[in-house]
């Protein structure tokens, strides 16, 4: 029956249905997954790094996880040459708001802008969703801090604990039983450490396979806008007893 239907975003099925919109999301449901915890003192965002080939130049910067301002920052999961182009329609979408106010952009407003233009990309014939999701980590001085998630649709929702990309599902049931108010960003961590390990497709998780980040606010008051070096997350990974610490050669 879909086949009929599933050729344009802007044709319903009878049942009420946009089945590429519904594609587009099948296609995250296969990216590497991320995580976002809120926490009382900052928001941690961790994501799986999927290692396609050994033959590839180890990245640089990050691939998972992107600075959109000073105090505001996004995983995503996907398509990630789709996800370029909406990050850099948010960068000039913050500072357009910083120039015209002088003030940050509230993270939500910013977070509604970039969601109206995703939905527009279901709306008009000729064009594809973006094949992307996203979840926004930040903090403005209106509801503190804030976590965000967003699908090729265009719905936005805040959360206290959020996965999207690969095994969503088993990561949000884990994050539903072991989320606890009032976490700390070291609990937070840890948190989204474990589901990472639990849920990710490799056997083992190493700093390799793995991105993180925090926002958090800086003794100053400033916002403060962390990824976590290799090694860092391997004392991290060996701390939370994630993996074994290597022993030492005599």
């Amino acid at each position: 029956m879909s086949r009929r239907y599933d050729s344009r975003t802007t044709i319903f099925s009878p049942e009420g249905r946009l089945y590429q919109v519904e594609y587009a999301m099948e296609a995250i449901s296969n990216a590497g997954a991320a995580i976002g915890v809120l926490a009382k003192d900052g928001v941690v965002l961790a994501a799986e790094k999927r290692i396609t080939s050994k033959l590839l130049a180890a990245s640089t910067s990050t691939e998972k996880m992107y600075k959109i301002d000073d105090h505001v920052a996004c995983a995503v999961a996907g398509i990630t040459a789709d996800a370029n182009i909406l990050i850099n329609t948010a960068r000039l979408q913050a500072q357009r708001y910083c120039f015209a106010y002088q003030e940050p952009i509230p993270v939500e407003q910013l977070v509604q802008s970039l969601c109206d233009t995703k939905q527009g990309y279901t709306q008009f014939g000729g064009l594809r969703p973006f094949g992307v999701s996203f979840l926004f980590a930040g903090f403005d001085k209106n509801f503190g801090f804030q976590l965000y998630m967003s699908d090729p649709s265009g719905n936005f929702g805040g959360w206290k604990a959020a996965a999207i990309g690969a095994n969503n599902q088993a990561a949000q049931s884990m994050l539903k039983q072991d989320y606890k108010d009032e976490i700390t960003s070291d609990e937070a961590v840890q948190l989204s450490l474990k589901v990472l390990s639990k849920t990710m497709d490799s056997t083992s998780l190493s700093s390799e396979k793995l991105e993180l980040a925090v926002v958090s606010l800086a003794a100053s008051g400033e916002v403060k806008y962390h990824v976590y070096a290799a090694a860092e997350l391997n004392k991290l990974l060996v701390k939370y007893g994630i993996v074994q610490p290597v022993a030492q050669e005599s």
